[in-house]
């Protein structure tokens, strides 16, 4: 049984979930749930070798957003070029704030991130964890990149990489 409604998703479009970041619809699948009936969008998360099953009904509510337009990705860019903005506060803090930019699974917040981890070879090293969340800010962005450009992601990290000391 499937409703003939539009869906805002198409199989094989490629989509960011906030949590997760860029992954492609593989399928609608109808299941039954608990005595109900639910369609479900099946994403496929290629870099997490992970499947996510979301109904159509909460993908909306969930965050779950199409790749980003051009002036989001420029926005993005500028964001990058800019001086990065490190508040004065207890790194533990500053973590959770970074964490919750990476996850809300907007391109500029997580731009943000990036900018403001990010060390030249002038720099101090980062410790483990500054680095852990710096490579997860940079890979969801250059994933999203490589989606929107049909790059692959190592090509799009250089190019942020690139952007950044621009």
């Amino acid at each position: 049984m499937t409703s003939k409604t539009k869906h805002p998703f198409a199989v094989d479009d490629y989509i960011v979930y906030p949590k997760h970041g860029v992954g492609r619809v593989e399928a609608l699948e109808t299941q039954e749930i608990a005595g109900l009936v639910l369609e479900l969008y099946v994403i496929r998360f290629e870099k997490e070798r992970m499947t996510l099953r979301v109904p159509l009904n909460k993908a909306e509510t969930s965050g779950m957003r199409r790749l980003s337009n051009e002036a989001t990705l420029k926005e993005a860019f500028i964001t990058l070029k800019g001086r990065a903005r490190i508040k004065r506060t207890m790194w533990s803090r500053r973590a959770q704030e970074y964490e919750a930019k990476i996850n809300s699974g907007d391109l500029v917040s997580i731009a943000e991130v990036v900018r403001d981890l990010h060390r030249g070879d002038d720099q101090p090293e980062q410790s483990y964890s500054e680095r852990q969340i710096y490579e997860s800010a940079m890979g969801r962005l250059a994933r999203e990149l490589a989606a929107l450009e049909d790059i692959d992601e190592a090509t799009a990290i250089g190019r942020l990489e690139h952007e950044i000391v621009a």
